[in-house]
């Protein structure tokens, strides 16, 4: 048994080792992974961002019939599995569905556009309730000293803007951090729709422990220094 331990550990450490001189020395295909799924990624936050956070303003600033419907539906959107969601997508996407003639599958744009259907409801959600958790004395001054509706609206955003912010991260970091939509949807094509999760997948499966540590160093890595830069710049207001 301590055997079979230490030369775990060994196997492990070397491992280790091995992946850590890959991020150092820059392999270009660890290099070509990263770049490419934070572009995916980040367009796919670009792309959440023009419907989800105007929905998200209409749900925390605007009090109407079904909004509490809506509200619950988006919330329930979040916990749906990226597996399911990527098999509509890739039915929607493929070339017998409605969406094949755009020639999206196996795509980085694809895979861009199903991680930002997978992210909004985490945004218009945690936006919407960002927005209602300031302060309901600010909208009542601001209309006492005469702003508008859209005034009014943009002075709450504004107070709200670091949360606002903190939901936008979120989303980037559930779509970077995801596997179904990019596998399903991407076809994990080597140079071309390849991204960290789909690479640490495929390369477990080979056994290629060093590469597979490297990639998932680096996805940690990016998620949690995001994470903490956004904790670090909080504290410092």
């Amino acid at each position: 048994m301590k055997e079979t331990s230490s030369t775990f550990l060994e196997s492990f450490w070397e491992a280790l080792v091995q992946a850590f001189r890959l991020i150092v020395t820059g392999d270009p295909e660890v290099a070509s992974i990263t770049l490419r799924s934070l572009q995916v990624s980040g367009l796919a936050t670009l792309l959440a961002c023009l419907w989800s956070l105007p929905l998200a303003m209409l749900l925390g600033l605007r009090s109407f019939k079904g909004r509490g419907f809506i509200k619950g539906f988006f919330n329930a959107l979040i916990g749906v599995p990226t597996v399911a969601l990527g098999l509509i997508l890739y039915m929607l996407l493929s070339r017998s569905g409605p969406l094949g003639v755009f020639g999206l599958l196996y795509t980085p744009l694809g895979i861009s556009i199903g991680q930002a259907a997978l992210i909004t409801p985490i945004m218009v959600t945690f936006g919407a309730s960002a927005l209602e958790s300031v302060d309901p004395e600010l909208r009542d001054l601001a209309r006492t000293l005469g702003a508008s509706e859209l005034q009014t609206s943009m002075a709450i955003l504004r107070e709200a803007s670091f949360n606002v912010l903190l939901a936008v991260v979120a989303a980037f970091n559930r779509a970077f951090a995801e596997l179904g939509i990019a596998m399903m949807v991407g076809g994990n094509i080597r140079y071309v729709t390849r991204v960290l999760t789909t690479s640490i997948a495929l390369e477990t499966a080979r056994g290629e422990i060093a590469l597979t540590l490297a990639l998932a160093i680096i996805l940690v890595g990016i998620v949690y220094g995001i994470s903490l830069a956004l904790n670090l710049l909080r504290k410092a207001q």
